[in-house]
């Protein structure tokens, strides 16, 4: 059963007027993830995914993570549209968060513009933010999407949301 949309407040989207499949597309945002006191991100240039239900996942071009935090962790998954990804652990002096980030280094056409970009949860760090606001993680714990006041839901990833 599909829930019914939250109420979208001025300067609001709702999730489920995202489309489906998913959609990939730039944004001007400034994204950026702290951890115990790093800068592990920051970029102006993240590549948002959106979808019907899911709050934005952010894909962060590499060349804005931080050299040398970046670890390959083991495991892969597949997305019907994206393709194969490949996970990532953070580390952090002697921190190791374990396949926080994940990234397609041969998305399908569609998602080209995700090769060389990383995804992060946002659970694992200390601050996430876009444009200055910090990010509540998308529920559930599967999905990546990165909550703001900009987005009104009801957000897959709660109880109850598997069959959305």
């Amino acid at each position: 059963m599909i829930p019914t949309p939250d109420p979208v407040r001025p300067g609001q989207e709702s999730v489920w007027s995202y489309p489906r499949p998913a959609r990939a597309e730039p944004v001007a945002s400034h994204v950026v993830i702290h951890h115990r006191g790093l800068h592990v991100a920051d970029t102006r240039a993240a590549i948002r995914v959106i979808e019907t239900s899911h709050p934005p996942s952010y894909y962060i071009p590499r060349a804005d993570i931080r050299a040398g935090v970046l670890r390959p962790a083991p495991g892969r998954s597949f997305c019907e549209w994206k393709g194969e990804a490949v996970y990532w652990d953070v580390v952090v002096g002697d921190e190791i968060l374990s396949r926080v980030g994940w990234s397609y280094p041969r998305p399908t056409g569609p998602f080209a513009a995700l090769r060389d970009h990383v995804a992060f949860y946002a659970t694992p760090f200390d601050r996430c933010a876009v444009d200055g606001e910090t990010v509540t993680p998308q529920p559930g714990g599967f999905y990546g999407g990165w909550i703001t006041s900009q987005v009104a839901g009801p957000f897959k990833g709660a109880p109850g949301s598997t069959w959305w």
